[in-house]
């Protein structure tokens, strides 16, 4: 494999975690890639030699976006459902079922070239990690197949049957659970990192959401979960108590959850597309910073609540909406996004990393938020080749 030298940055985000700042900056630098890892960052000047050479013009260089939240495996839209909350129509979790019904009559194939064409739009805008989960099969059957048609794409894979109660159990969640906990966890599990839950009103109460993850856990799935998206909740609490690698939306928080989620460690993954979609509160990421709470950025890819591909969307959201920083969002949009998949090799672009980085049409990164739904992505390489 040949080697590659990217020099003549403007900017170069390393997100180097001994650096003095956040971002781990480096000005008029270069980046060398060998065997598909960063082999080497500094100064242009200082560059070794490489095989390949190739002049970023004084653009900025940033490690790829790590999405480490999406429902990509769906068939069909919810336009009709988005319009109806545009005119004032209160979002809820029920909309789930329609995308539920229409999964289930799609093929592999029209599944696989739908999530194919997701993934191909996320990489052009720099996207170059992504979680996708099931939850829109709720069969045995339906979720073992959506989660082998994700893995055809990432290994990144989370097991969320425990999305909705489909409505053929709407009078026994008690035997829905179980199905979850028992032959649908089995057969899902081989093609899956990870489980999930929704807990939420609408969804699956505490007791119901620890006995999925538990049962995840059990088989090797580590945890993750939805929760504090529609009101205030258990979800928070449970995810720290059960040391889960990361919950997600954590829109309504009191001040009990944010000082478990500062103590637990478990990364508070805030998904600003929904917001945008649903017209909710923005979750208030300036106060879980400031807490000392670790927030990571994703996008919530989904055909109900956010409809959206765009990492730089919620960058630019996070900042507008949430008064996070330009640093902060792509810190948490990068680095935090491969710490909530418990990921230590993308993320950053220091040696010995994958060398998965995009480049920006801009001199720097803040131009992210500056300049919000301009395409600024010029190019990503996911191992050091371009995509």
């Amino acid at each position: 494999m040949t080697s590659l030298a990217v020099g003549n940055i403007g900017e170069l985000v390393t997100n180097d975690p001994t650096a003095d700042d956040l971002l781990g900056i480096v000005q008029g630098a270069a980046l060398v890639v060998d065997g598909g890892r960063v082999a080497w960052t500094g100064l242009a000047a200082d560059a070794p030699a490489a095989d390949e050479y190739v002049d970023a013009g004084g653009r900025a260089v940033l490690p790829g976006f790590v999405d480490s939240h999406s429902h990509l495996v769906f068939a069909g839209d919810r336009a009709a459902e988005f319009a109806a909350r545009m005119a004032g129509t209160a979002y809820a979790a029920g909309g789930i079922r329609t995308t539920v019904a229409l999964t289930r009559q799609a093929t592999d194939e029209q599944l696989t070239a739908s999530v194919a064409g997701l993934v191909h739009e996320m990489r052009r805008q720099g996207t170059t990690t992504v979680e996708i989960k099931s939850g829109y099969g709720l069969t045995v059957h339906d979720e073992a197949r959506s989660l082998a048609v994700a893995r055809q794409f990432t290994d990144e894979t989370t097991f969320l049957g425990a999305h909705v109660v489909p409505e053929e159990y709407a009078d026994d969640p008690a035997a829905y659970v179980d199905l979850v906990t028992g032959p649908m966890l089995e057969a899902a599990a081989p093609h899956a990192r990870w489980v999930d839950a929704f807990c939420e009103r609408g969804a699956f109460d505490a007791d119901q959401a620890r006995a999925v993850l538990t049962a995840g856990d059990a088989s090797g799935l580590r945890g993750r979960l939805h929760a504090n998206q529609l009101g205030p909740g258990p979800g928070v609490q449970l995810a720290a108590e059960l040391g889960l690698a990361a919950v997600d939306h954590c829109t309504h928080l009191d001040d009990a959850d944010v000082t478990a989620l500062r103590d637990s460690g478990t990364v508070a993954t805030l998904l600003p597309g929904v917001e945008f979609s649903t017209r909710q509160p923005y979750p208030d990421g300036r106060r879980l910073l400031d807490a000392g709470v670790t927030v990571a950025l994703a996008t919530d890819c989904n055909p109900g609540s956010s409809y959206t591909s765009s990492m730089p969307l919620c960058i630019a959201l996070a900042v507008r909406e949430m008064r996070m920083t330009p640093a902060e969002a792509v810190h948490a949009a990068t680095y935090v996004g491969a710490r909530a998949l418990d990921l230590d090799d993308v993320g950053a672009l220091t040696p010995g990393k994958r060398a998965d980085f995009l480049l920006l049409d801009a001199p720097t990164h803040v131009h992210l938020a500056y300049r919000p739904g301009v395409p600024l992505v010029a190019g990503t390489w996911i191992g050091g080749r371009p995509v």
